[in-house]
């Protein structure tokens, strides 16, 4: 992404978040570049691709980090995630130890944000966000019981350290 570019701006933006997932309209997106969006910003798919070459806009979120996950063109917004490293499980005595990123991954699997998953487990959503960025792990009871979740949803859970 060079400096000075139209979507620099957005760049820019994208690049201070540590937010793993954003979701932005179109109008503000125009508010960050200080300019409107094309009109096939607006009517096409492939605008949005994340593609390495050929576009002046996917560099933009790309260098950033982020890669668009969906956007809602009548709606007019686009979600921006950061992909997931690749992961190993750790295992004790067999069972799966639960850490921030296989919370993640799993959590994004199942395609659920955190206020979502946080019900489904019957936990605060806060709980999730304290497991997603490591201030502390699920107990042992709801260790086996994510292990559970994720065996219902056909999670795999990578290799094995």
């Amino acid at each position: 992404m060079k400096k000075g570019t139209k979507y620099w701006p957005l760049h820019n933006y994208l690049n201070i978040h540590e937010d793993d997932e954003m979701t932005l309209s179109f109008t503000k997106i125009e508010e960050i570049i200080d300019s409107k969006l094309p009109p096939s910003a607006y009517k096409s798919r492939s605008w949005w691709s994340n593609r390495r070459k050929g576009s002046w806009q996917s560099p933009t979120w790309m260098g950033a980090g982020y890669h668009v996950e969906e956007f809602d063109l009548t709606v007019g917004e686009v979600t921006f995630r950061k992909p997931i490293q690749p992961y190993k499980v750790k295992r004790q005595n067999g069972a799966v130890l639960w850490d921030p990123d296989s919370i993640k991954i799993l959590r994004r699997h199942m395609d659920m944000s955190q206020s979502q998953f946080a019900d489904d487990l019957g936990v605060r959503q806060q709980t999730i966000s304290e497991w997603e960025r490591g201030m502390y792990a699920p107990g042992r009871a709801m260790s086996k019981y994510l292990n559970m979740v994720a065996e219902k949803v056909n999670f795999t859970y990578g290799k094995e350290i």
